[in-house]
Parts: structure tokens; C-alpha cells; sequence
């Protein structure tokens, strides 16, 4: 096996780990549970074992591993790797990047895992290319990720990118897991469009698919909502539209700002295609200004949950190489 870097997407339920060449190309992945007992504190050391494990299995030496690239939830100290909060984890002020070096023995870099996602695609994905890329996930929640020529913004407290806190819902907004009300996450993350649905089905005068669907015993979630949207329940595809609208807002106020090249949008919840990305389209080029919608394009992710892995692999390859 040529050279590789380690690339690792640490998840509150699972950890994702690839060994990845110096191309970007993703030679063997894997995942293990994430320990979130006792504050977390075994997971560097389960980590360890796991890529100590998979070597033996592989009969290949841990010499030929240049480094180890980890996103993490959380705003991250950049200057020294250490997490300033993490609740999923327990971690507060954490030394992660300190502690993931003693338990392997190589050279370790930590930064958010939206950021790395962000990376990911810029490097191999629908960012590929483009040097000012903002990247926003959806997923249980709204991360994001901004890249201004070819680097991470991180802001001064490492909380630059957290576009799911933007507020678009000014009036009436539903609370947020962080403290605020009308955040893009309560409207844009699969959990925020399942309470909208939720909503609209409440309200609802007539019978619709989505209603259907429930009563037949299918769980609403997103993905349903999607499904019977593409199908052509009117119902559902207010909803959508509706979650469009705010996404294209949000991103209109990013794209004022950073006029990134491109804007990519991944996460579980993108997986919804195009009847999600017109609506996001629609509303950007309503919001945004003449100069942005004319230079700034939004694509879907392409690199699914491989972005994580891919980006920190890219993070470590730059940190030991920076030329």
C-alpha cells in the first residue's frame, strides 16, 4: 500500500475512518460505535485500536500512514485543536488533537466537521475547482462551511460558517437547540421540515398523499415528505417550497456576503434532488443581489457521507505539505 492519510468523520452515533491516498482517492473505509460514555473520553483511544486493527487486518504498517485528519462537532480551536464545546460528546474546552496524537502516534489535525465536509467537496466534489466555496449541510441540523481561497474561515471564537443559526423566521419562530428562535435549522433541517409538515397536516382542509401515507403506517420524516411531493400531493409540495424559500434566503444573505464561486448543498435531507434545489434556486435569485445570482451557482453535493473523510484527508495532506 503507497502512502496514506487517515481520514476521520466523528459522529455522535458512529465514526467514519478511511484510509485515503494523497489523491483524494478513498482506498478502504470503515465505521465504529462513538462512545459517548464518561464525557467521551474513550474515543481517542478506540480510534486508535480501530486503525491499529484495521492495519493488521490489511498486513500493512502503520509507517506508511502520513497523518490523521478528524472533523468533529463543535466550534474548534484551529491554533491548537482542542474543542471549545461539544454538548453531543460532553466535551468542553477538550484537547482533542493533543490526545488523538498520544494514543497513535502521528501527527493529528481537528477542525469542524462541516468545515471538513466543505473541504471534501472542494477538493473532489461539486465544489472541485472552485477556491471561494460555501458548503452548507442538512442533516438532523444545519452545518455549514465557508473556504475563501482555499482556506477555512474560522471567525475569532471558530464559529464562522454557522449558517443554521441564521435567522430567517423573524416572527413566530420555533425554538432552537441553540438557544434562539427562527434559526434556519428549525426550518431546513430533517427535523425542522418534519415539524413543518406536522404543521401543515394539522391545518390541512382536504385529505392529501402525505396524510395517506401516515394513516397506512409510514412514519413521517423528510424523506417521505419528498417522496409524496415528487408524486404530486400538493400538501407536501407547499411544504417543500416552503423550506426552499427559507434555504434560498439564507443563502442569498451568504452569497451577498462571500460571492463564493459556488454554494453546495449536502447532508442527508439534499438527497431530495431537484424538487428541493428549484425552490432554493428560485428564492436565491429572488433575494440575492443582481452581481451574486449571476456569479455565484449552487450545486448538490456529490461526495454523500465519503465529504467528512475526504476533507480532513485533505486538511492533514495540506497541514504536512502546505506547498
Amino acid at each position: 500500500m503507497e502512502k496514506v492519510l487517515l481520514g476521520v468523520d466523528l459522529g455522535g452515533t458512529t465514526t467514519k475512518l478511511a484510509l485515503i491516498n494523497v489523491y483524494g482517492e478513498i482506498i478502504h473505509k470503515w465505521e465504529i460505535a462513538t462512545d459517548i460514555s464518561e464525557n467521551g473520553k474513550n474515543i481517542t483511544m478506540n480510534i486508535a485500536k480501530a486503525i491499529d486493527a484495521k492495519l493488521e487486518e490489511l498486513n500493512e504498517p502503520k509507517s506508511k500512514m502520513l497523518g490523521i485528519g478528524m472533523g468533529a462537532p463543535g466550534p474548534v480551536n484551529f491554533t491548537n485543536g482542542s474543542i471549545y464545546e461539544a454538548v453531543n460528546l460532553g466535551w468542553k474546552d477538550y484537547p482533542l488533537k493533543d490526545l488523538l496524537e498520544v494514543e497513535t502516534s502521528l501527527p493529528a489535525v481537528i477542525d469542524n466537521d462541516a468545515n471538513m465536509a466543505a473541504l471534501g467537496e472542494m477538493w473532489k466534489g461539486a465544489g472541485e475547482g472552485a477556491k471561494d466555496l460555501v458548503c452548507v449541510t442538512l442533516g438532523t441540523g444545519v452545518g455549514g462551511g465557508v473556504i475563501h481561497n482555499g482556506k477555512i474561515v474560522h471567525g475569532i471564537s471558530g464559529a464562522a460558517g454557522e449558517i443554521g443559526h441564521m435567522t430567517v423566521v423573524t416572527e413566530g419562530g420555533a425554538p432552537c437547540n441553540c438557544g434562539k428562535v427562527g434559526c434556519l435549522e428549525t426550518v431546513a433541517s430533517a427535523t425542522g421540515i418534519v415539524r413543518l409538515a406536522s404543521e401543515a397536516l394539522g391545518m390541512a382542509g382536504e385529505p392529501s398523499l402525505l396524510q395517506e401515507r401516515i394513516q397506512e403506517g409510514n412514519r413521517l420524516s423528510s424523506k417521505l415528505l419528498f417522496q409524496c411531493a415528487l408524486a404530486g400531493d400538493s400538501l407536501s409540495k407547499s411544504v417543500v417550497d416552503r423550506v426552499g424559500n427559507y434555504l434560498g434566503l439564507a443563502l442569498s444573505h451568504v452569497g451577498n456576503v462571500m460571492n463564493p464561486e459556488k454554494i453546495v448543498i449536502g447532508g442527508g435531507v439534499s438527497n431530495a434532488g431537484d424538487i428541493l434545489l428549484e425552490p432554493v434556486r428560485k428564492a436565491f435569485e429572488l433575494y440575492s443581489f443582481k452581481r451574486v445570482r449571476k456569479s455565484t451557482k449552487i450545486h448538490l453535493a456529490t461526495l454523500g457521507n465519503d465529504a467528512g473523510v475526504i476533507g480532513a484527508a485533505w486538511l492533514i495532506k495540506n497541514r504536512l505539505n502546505p506547498s
